[in-house]
């Protein structure tokens, strides 16, 4: 059987070992056909993503090219003579047929979803623990070694955000555990790369104080004051001060609020809004045999005019 992994490195494998192809020009190709597994990826889509607005005259041919490349590398590991089933031509458009556990993307958004309505069912134990199986299948930034044209850098951002939104919640859930300690760790790491991140900040005051680190706590306070002062001559917003006040009066109220950072009388656990989710989760129904397309500005050509010739 076939896996793919799209969370890191592009890679393809079979139960012998790695299958992924090599030429560049067909991995962007199966690059965007596992963003959009399951839905047509219109011709004219992937020579936009291929060449943007100068597409060579033999644009249509090469492109054809590629898809057939990508069959000949995986026919010897899919049923004999299902690969044309696997790799599909769907009128001017290719559709890639993917399990849900052939794909660590189609894993990621169902572990991720499964982890958000847990913590917002107010069971945090669930949900760190499905929110960390999310986060694990990560090894890398997505398709890290794929060259993006605008259709693959669109979702790779968009999946970027998800990541993001998974980490917090996931954060939230192991405070929520009480989990204080083994947070400070995390947080301070992250700060590094996110300075002016001021979720992070927030989170890591509440973790030092209710570490009971309350003199640590101020400190991390007074230095996102400086940091956003220097760097962009701001204050912090009202939730962190609101944040500062109640590690000054010793109190812990801050246990009871989401993950959005303020007080969960206005919101509750895992109420911070999900990201939208990609293409991947939006196949179609099982036993419903007509293919759903992707977004049109990714799998349609973006708004192109159409250009002679067929998918093959």
């Amino acid at each position: 059987m076939l896996r793919f992994q799209a969370l890191g490195r592009l890679t393809v494998t079979n139960d012998l070992g790695d299958c992924t192809p090599t030429a560049p020009m067909a991995r962007r190709v199966l690059a965007q056909l596992l963003l959009c597994s399951n839905n047509i990826v219109m011709l004219d889509a992937i020579i936009d993503e291929l060449w943007g607005d100068k597409p060579p005259k033999s644009a249509v041919p090469t492109a054809q090219t590629y898809i057939y490349q990508l069959r000949r590398q995986f026919e010897p590991w899919v049923p004999e003579g299902t690969v044309e089933q696997v790799l599909a031509t769907c009128g001017t458009g290719y559709m890639l047929r993917v399990d849900p556990d052939q794909l660590d993307l189609a894993a990621f958004l169902r572990l991720s979803k499964q982890g958000r309505t847990a913590l917002a069912a107010g069971d945090p134990a669930a949900a760190a623990r499905l929110l960390r199986q999310a986060l694990d299948l990560w090894s890398g930034p997505a398709l890290a070694d794929v060259t993006a044209g605008p259709s693959i850098q669109a979702h790779v951002v968009h999946l970027t955000e998800q990541r993001a939104h998974t980490v917090e919640l996931r954060i939230q859930a192991d405070a929520m555990l009480g989990r204080h300690r083994e947070l400070v760790g995390e947080l301070k790491a992250m700060l590094l790369t996110h300075p002016l991140n001021e979720w992070y900040h927030a989170q890591l005051i509440k973790a030092l104080a209710s570490s009971g680190r309350r003199n640590e706590s101020l400190v991390a306070y007074q230095h996102l004051r400086r940091t956003l002062s220097a760097e962009l001559g701001l204050e912090p917003s009202g939730v962190l001060r609101e944040l500062h006040q109640e590690v000054l009066a010793g109190r812990d109220s801050w246990s009871d609020w989401g993950v959005s950072g303020g007080p969960s009388r206005s919101s509750s656990p895992g109420s911070h809004r999900p990201a939208e989710s990609t293409g991947m989760d939006r196949g179609s129904p099982r036993g419903d045999p007509r293919p759903r397309r992707c977004r049109p500005t990714c799998c349609a050509g973006a708004g192109r005019r159409r250009r002679p010739g067929c998918a093959r």
